[in-house]
């Protein structure tokens, strides 16, 4: 019965973000599913305010995430942001997700710089229950995860990044054979950025690539049973506008694909023990292998392949660095988990203080995601300086 009662629950809490309602009854749904999911949850305000497009953009404190080669790029000398977000509050209200993160720029050149973060996932409080339904322990799971990167420019246009990455899921108490995950991940980052003319205006153009949580398996069963990490590739591209001296308007476009087997589905007429054999090998498979046939193992073959890569589009009217407009589109195959939503956001910055809220708006109904709210607060470092 305590089994019964937390995998319920944490399927609720923790898996819901990857899939839509609507879709579940669907034969043809096959959504990738990874362990430590709060890693491909959004964190920060800025973003979340442009449909999760962010490996591009312009850099920002929030770089950590999404691109951290950007921080090489970055004006300010460093900066320290923290970010919240209340998650699946449709469903419960003891959800949210938290982060600290913060970079500093090296050296006299500027072109260097290190970054880190904290990432804590609450899944909330869960009562643990006998088969009789009388009480017997509470428990707060929890995901987190810690980094540090360090990003340097390349050549004028071009700068790279390197992050090692500490994870920890823990839910034990669920049983007697649950326990507390651990593993250790990598990303490798790339930035390019250059200027070109369109009509009277330069505009600045933007590339970036992030692979990221490329690592080993976790288990939270003592070994038993092991579950990739949500390695993850993301390509994107930037394009900022100058509308007159004060005021810019960005377009960004972010590609998204899980660098994970697709799990295989029981084909007709196949017996249930060769079926087994084939998920065996499929939970089997090492971390390199998967990310190579993640390009071609899906079962539709090419065409579901080119349905596991989430497009995300954003738009930023920023007026002079002091009140920002944001709006994006996400959107992700029914077959894949079928997140389909548009956001809104808005910053606001006042001498070493900003201040960024975004809104989700699901187009789909029975979204657990629908009405997510994020906010993010950061402060800069050389404006924190120029004031004392």
């Amino acid at each position: 019965m305590k089994n019964f009662i937390f995998k319920t629950l944490l399927a609720s809490a923790v898996l819901l973000p990857s899939m839509s309602l609507t879709a579940q009854g669907d034969k043809k749904f096959n959504p990738i599913r990874t362990a430590m999911p709060s890693l491909q949850i959004t964190p920060d305000a800025r973003a979340g305010g442009m449909g999760d497009a962010g490996v591009a953009t312009a850099p920002d404190i929030y770089s950590q995430h999404w691109n951290p080669a950007k921080y090489a790029f970055a004006i300010s000398r460093g900066g320290v942001a923290v970010t919240y977000t209340p998650w699946l509050r449709s469903i419960v209200d003891d959800i949210s997700l938290m982060e600290g993160l913060g970079y500093y720029k090296l050296g006299s050149e500027n072109n260097q710089a290190i970054s880190a973060s904290f990432r804590y996932f609450h899944v909330g409080d869960i009562q643990l229950t006998d088969a009789e339904g009388l009480f017997v322990n509470k428990m707060a799971p929890y995901e987190l995860s810690a980094d540090l990167t360090y990003s340097r420019k390349l050549t004028s246009n071009f700068s790279g990044a390197v992050t090692i990455r500490y994870i920890r899921a823990d839910y034990s108490g669920a049983d007697e054979e649950s326990s507390a995950g651990n593993s250790f991940a990598a990303d490798i980052a790339g930035y390019n950025e250059s200027y070109h003319n369109i009509g009277n205006s330069e505009s600045l153009l933007s590339f970036g690539f992030n692979i990221s949580n490329i690592g080993g398996k976790i288990s939270n069963d003592g070994g038993n049973t092991k579950y990739f990490l949500p390695t993850n590739l993301r390509l994107g591209g930037s394009l900022m506008y100058p509308m007159n001296d004060v005021s810019t308007l960005s377009f960004s476009l972010d590609l998204n694909k899980l660098l994970v087997p697709t799990p295989p589905i029981k084909k007709d007429g196949e017996s249930d023990s060769d079926f087994r054999k084939r998920y065996d090998d499929y939970q089997n498979t090492n971390i390199f292998s998967g990310i190579f046939k993640s390009f071609g193992d899906a079962p539709g073959g090419f065409s579901e392949e080119m349905k596991e890569i989430n497009l995300s589009f954003g738009a930023e009217y920023d007026w002079d660095d002091k009140f920002k407009v944001r709006s994006g589109y996400f959107y992700e195959n029914q077959m894949k988990g079928n997140r389909q939503y548009f956001t809104f956001g808005a910053g606001f910055k006042f001498k070493a203080l900003q201040l960024d809220a975004a809104y989700l708006l699901s187009t789909k109904t029975n979204n657990p995601l629908d009405k997510t709210l994020r906010l993010s607060l950061a402060f800069d470092m050389d404006a924190l300086r120029n004031m004392f």
